[in-house]
């Protein structure tokens, strides 16, 4: 029979069984997990429904302001060739860009519903300068002489500021050119209006109201365009804003996981993995045939019992030999 020296090994495994420290680990992961899945998920459809109004109610909204505009630009260019020099293509045209301008102006009502009051407006004040437009060409249907010299000055003076404007163009933005091209547009009407009421009286009240219609006009589609830009600027603040809250929350709840995911990874496994280098090592201890051999058992679960199983087979060995 061989002696050897007693050594005692201590088995330490503090708290439940293996099976539960598994199951409660990957229910700690979950419970982290699922917030940030949950603020991943609300940040995004609220980024996705700020965009989707961006690109399908403000943006077009905003473009189609712009065409309006330009439309009713065409439509006061018409009107004046033809209170000036009569042109039948003048009146066909402007009677065309009049149109465009109604179905932009009723797209614009129907694809935003807050802004049905003031397209409605721009639709009225649309109207009322085409029954003006049609009274002054009823008025010019007996036209008279318009001074060919007053009508060539206004307009040589006209081209001269357009080219003006056109040289410092490139240093300005959208806004600023659409803005100023509106005003010269309105100082050209007031002129062109002064030299066709020399050439024909009669026209003196009906293009006076004529201009005021279009500029009331051209400013409340100013104004649809502006409201659009701003709702979509007040959009973009409002995505930078969740952006922003997302990249902390993401962050901090990330710190999180990564901390919960370090513990999981070295102290659990540290602690299954301990005591069973030390039953590896009384089994070693055994083998070698030193069967003098004590045992420390704390805790409970499956390690535990192993250590129990190893214990008792050490000593069934110890009593045979």
């Amino acid at each position: 029979m061989a002696f050897g020296i007693r050594r005692r090994f201590q088995v330490l495994a503090p708290g439940s069984s293996l099976r539960r420290r598994v199951a409660y680990s990957l229910a700690i992961v979950r419970v982290i997990l699922v917030p940030v899945i949950v603020l991943a998920v609300y940040y995004l459809f609220q980024v996705g429904f700020i965009v989707d109004r961006i690109v399908s109610f403000d943006a077009p909204a905003a473009t189609l302001a712009q065409q309006a505009t330009i439309e009713m630009l065409d439509a006061r260019r018409g009107e004046r060739n033809y209170l000036l020099v009569y042109d039948p293509a003048s009146l066909r045209a402007t009677r065309e860009s009049l149109g465009k301008v109604e179905q932009i102006l009723s797209a614009i009502r129907d694809l935003n519903a807050a802004d049905q009051g003031l397209t409605q407006e721009a639709l009225d004040a649309l109207h009322q300068y085409r029954r003006r437009f049609e009274a002054a060409v009823t008025a010019v249907r007996q036209p008279g002489q318009a001074p060919r010299e007053r009508i060539d000055a206004v307009v040589l003076a006209y081209e001269k500021d357009l080219d003006n404007f056109l040289k410092s163009a490139r240093r300005k933005t959208r806004a600023q050119l659409i803005e100023e091209l509106r005003t010269r547009v309105a100082s050209f009407d007031a002129q062109m209006s002064k030299t066709a009421q020399e050439g024909n009286p009669a026209l003196g009240k009906i293009t006076s109201e004529l201009q005021d219609s279009g500029q009331s006009v051209l400013n409340l589609a100013s104004q649809l365009e502006a409201r659009s830009w701003g709702r979509i600027e007040n959009d973009h603040r409002k995505a930078q804003r969740l952006i922003s809250r997302a990249e902390w929350s993401l962050t901090i709840v990330s710190l999180i996981t990564f901390l919960v995911s370090v513990w999981i990874s070295f102290v659990l496994p540290q602690q299954v993995v301990k005591p069973l280098l030390s039953l590896k090592e009384a089994v070693d201890h055994a083998a070698a045939g030193n069967y003098e051999i004590d045992f420390d058992i704390q805790g409970e679960g499956e390690v535990v019992q192993l250590a129990n199983s190893i214990r008792n087979l050490i000593a069934h060995v110890q009593a045979v030999r």
